[in-house]
C-alpha cells in the first residue's frame, strides 16, 4: 500500500516510528507537511499538490496534525477524504476532539464519566460559577492550551476568583473543573485502536506539580487498568468518532473520569513504558480496514 503520514516534522519520534513500521511491512510511505499542500477543489476531480507534485495513488493517510494547524490540517485531510482515501482518523473527529468544550459536551451526552465542568463567557456571578463546580480547590483551563500549558490549580476561593477574573479580562476562553484530589497528581493514558485499548500507562506528576504531562516533567510507567476504565476509554474514543486515540482519565472515588481525548497521541512515552510496537499496530489496523468502505461522520 501507499500510505501518507501528515506530519510537519519528519524527525519527530512518532513520525519516524510510523515510517519505520510502514517499511517493515513492505508499504510505501510518504511524509507530507499539510501546510505545504495546496488543493484544487472541484466537483469532478479534486486533487492535492505538494512540492509541485499531484498527490495520487494513496491508499491511506495517517493524520499527525499539530494543534496549532488544526484548521488547515483538517482541510487537507478532508480533501483526501473527498478523493476516497482511507484516513485512520477522519477530519470531523479530529475537529471534535480539538475543541475541548465540544468534546466534553459530547462525552456528557453519551454519559461518559468526567469531572464537573463549568463554562462561561462573562459570568455575572463568579462565585456562583465556582460554587457550581463544587468550590475550591478547582482547576482552571484555557480552551486553547496544550501539553499542560494554560492549566492552573487554585487552592482557595479567592485565588479562583482572581484567576478567573484575570483570564476574563484578557478575553480568554476558559473552563472551570473540579479538582480530583484522590488522583494524587496522576492520570492514565489509554491508547485506543479500533474498539480496543491496546496499551496503557500511568503518568505521574513531578514533585510539587499537579500536571502529569510528560512535557511538564511527569514520569510514565506501565499500569494495568480495570474493565471499567477500559470500557470508559473505548466509549470516549467512540464518542469523538476516533479510531486511534490517546484517552486520558483519572481514577476517582466515583470511577474513571475522562480528562481529554487526543487525536494525535504521541508514541514515544507509551512505547517506552509498555515495550509494545504501537506504530506497528496502527499499520496493522490500516491493513485490515483500508480496503473496506467507510462512511464519513456527520457533523455534530
Amino acid at each position: 500500500m501507499k500510505i501518507g503520514i501528515l506530519s510537519q516534522d519528519a524527525n519527530l519520534y512518532s513520525t519516524r516510528r510510523l515510517l519505520e513500521a510502514c517499511h517493515q511491512r513492505g508499504h510505501e510511505a510518504v511524509i507530507i507537511n499539510a501546510l505545504r499542500c495546496y488543493m484544487n477543489i472541484n466537483s469532478v476531480q479534486p486533487s492535492i499538490h505538494f512540492e509541485g507534485t499531484d498527490l495520487i495513488g494513496f491508499d491511506a493517510i495517517i493524520p499527525r496534525i499539530g494543534s496549532d494547524i488544526t484548521f488547515y490540517g483538517c482541510a487537507v485531510l478532508r480533501q483526501f477524504e473527498m478523493m476516497n482515501v482511507f484516513s485512520v482518523n477522519q477530519s470531523i473527529a479530529i475537529s471534535r476532539s480539538r475543541d475541548k468544550l465540544r468534546s466534553l459536551q459530547l462525552l456528557s451526552r453519551e454519559g461518559v464519566g468526567m469531572p464537573i465542568t463549568g463554562f462561561a463567557s462573562k459570568p455575572d456571578n463568579v462565585l456562583d460559577l465556582i460554587k457550581m463546580v463544587g468550590g475550591a480547590p478547582l482547576v482552571i483551563k484555557l480552551l486553547e492550551g496544550t501539553q499542560g500549558i494554560g492549566v492552573v490549580l487554585t487552592e482557595t476561593q479567592k485565588a479562583a476568583e482572581s484567576v478567573i477574573e484575570a483570564f476574563m479580562g484578557l478575553k480568554a476562553h476558559i473552563m472551570v473543573q473540579e479538582y480530583i484530589e484522590e488522583a494524587g497528581g496522576a492520570d492514565i493514558r489509554c491508547f485506543v485502536i479500533g474498539d480496543k485499548v491496546i496499551a496503557s500507562m500511568k503518568r505521574q506528576a513531578a514533585e510539587g506539580e499537579f500536571r502529569s504531562n510528560l512535557h511538564r516533567g511527569g514520569s510514565a510507567s506501565l499500569i494495568r487498568i480495570t474493565p471499567e476504565e477500559r470500557k470508559t476509554a473505548i466509549a470516549a474514543a467512540k464518542a469523538m468518532g476516533l479510531s486511534v486515540a490517546g484517552v486520558d482519565l483519572l481514577r476517582s472515588k466515583r470511577g474513571p473520569l475522562i480528562m481529554e481525548v487526543n487525536s494525535s497521541p504521541g508514541l514515544e512515552g507509551i512505547e517506552a513504558a509498555t515495550g509494545k510496537d504501537i506504530a506497528g499496530m496502527i499499520i496493522d489496523y490500516i491493513e485490515k480496514n483500508a480496503g473496506k468502505s467507510h462512511r464519513h461522520l456527520k457533523n455534530q
